[in-house]
Order: C-alpha cells, then sequence, then structure tokens
C-alpha cells in the first residue's frame, strides 16, 4: 500500500478499533513500518448534519483542504490539542459569500478542519480496510477473536490468576493448551456401540 510520505511497510498488524487511535497508528507505521489492518478510530462525524472532516479533500501536495465549495483551507502550522493536531482554517471573506455556510459553518465567522499529524497513517488504514487485503484481514481476525471469546466465556479465563508477567504467560499457556485439547478431542471418532 503506498501513501505519499510513507515508506512502504514490512509487516502487518490486525486488530479492532481500540488499536485504531492516531497515535497507535502513527506508531506502527512511521515508527516501525507495519501495515495497519485496524479499524480506524474516528469521531470526525458531526451530529448536527454540517459537513464533517471527510467532506473535504485533502490536497498532499499542497498541504492544504478544499471545502465543498472549492476553496482552500490552510494551516500555519501550529500544533494545537496536546501538540498532535494541526487546525486548517478558511478565510472568513471565502466562507462570508458562500452558499454553503449554512450547512458547513452556521455558529462560525470561518470553518476550521482538525487534522492529526498522524494522518497519513490513519490514510492508510483506511485504504487498506477497503481493499481486498482488508477483507481478508478481517475474516482472519474474526477466526481468533472467535478463539479469544471462547476462552473468556467457556473456560473463564475472564481474569488472571497468577501474578507478573511469567504468571500471566503460564494462566494463558493453561488456558489455551486446555482448548486445544477440547478441538483435539472433538476431532477423535466416537466409537459406534453395536448390540449384543
Amino acid at each position: 500500500m503506498a501513501i505519499a510520505g510513507v515508506s512502504p511497510p514490512r509487516s502487518r498488524l490486525l486488530g479492532d478499533s481500540p488499536y485504531g487511535s492516531a497515535e497507535i497508528l502513527g506508531w506502527l507505521v512511521y515508527e516501525h513500518g507495519i501495515e495497519p489492518h485496524v479499524t480506524v478510530f474516528d469521531k470526525s462525524a458531526r451530529p448536527d448534519g454540517t459537513f464533517s472532516r471527510d467532506d473535504f479533500t485533502y490536497d498532499h501536495v499542497g498541504d492544504v483542504y478544499y471545502c465543498p465549495g472549492g476553496k482552500m483551507l490552510t494551516t500555519t502550522g501550529t500544533r494545537v490539542n496536546d501538540d498532535a493536531t494541526l487546525l486548517y482554517r478558511a478565510s472568513k471573506h471565502d466562507c462570508a459569500g458562500c452558499a454553503l455556510k449554512p450547512r458547513c459553518c452556521p455558529n462560525s465567522p470561518a470553518r476550521k478542519v482538525p487534522r492529526s499529524i498522524h494522518e497519513g497513517a490513519r490514510d492508510m488504514a483506511r485504504v487498506i480496510a477497503r481493499s481486498s487485503d482488508g477483507q481478508v484481514s478481517r475474516r482472519l481476525r474474526k477466526k481468533v477473536e472467535m478463539l479469544f471469546a471462547h476462552l473468556k466465556r467457556i473456560l473463564k479465563l475472564d481474569r488472571l490468576r497468577l501474578r507478573g508477567p511469567t504468571g500471566a504467560r503460564d494462566d494463558f499457556l493453561l488456558a489455551a493448551t486446555a482448548q486445544n485439547l477440547r478441538k483435539l478431542a472433538k476431532l477423535i471418532p466416537v466409537p459406534s456401540l453395536k448390540p449384543a
């Protein structure tokens, strides 16, 4: 998967949405070169019916957003929100005369669009999710998740009983061994009883 500014990953990670935060995806892609087959944790949809961030088009080359009306939103490069987000702002002049203002920014003079500094990694995860590789990964992850659900519900591994990292490893190893023995027992054919 090729995304602008991101080197090709060496391996992949399958995971669900708790692994899909911007910081974790950035850490996976930028620092370790891991391809994220992860559902992106995204709260950019707006409940009031106004345009969300997905309605704006990002230009990677120019590092600008374009609104649905075709106007440009630029950033000063100053990071906000724990030094992890850039704000892209439209000009008040552009927003004042726009016919889409009631659907874009009805309560403010100009629109602002936040973009995480890890958005490239999030974009990569979104592209992967729509690809055939992403669909295969979802099926594979489902198989693993079913095994964990079985461990928790049927074998009662809802909490670890041994302390420390080695205790946790031993606890999990015993539960996984019991799970595998149950599977093996189902593979053994049951002898049919013959009448005497």
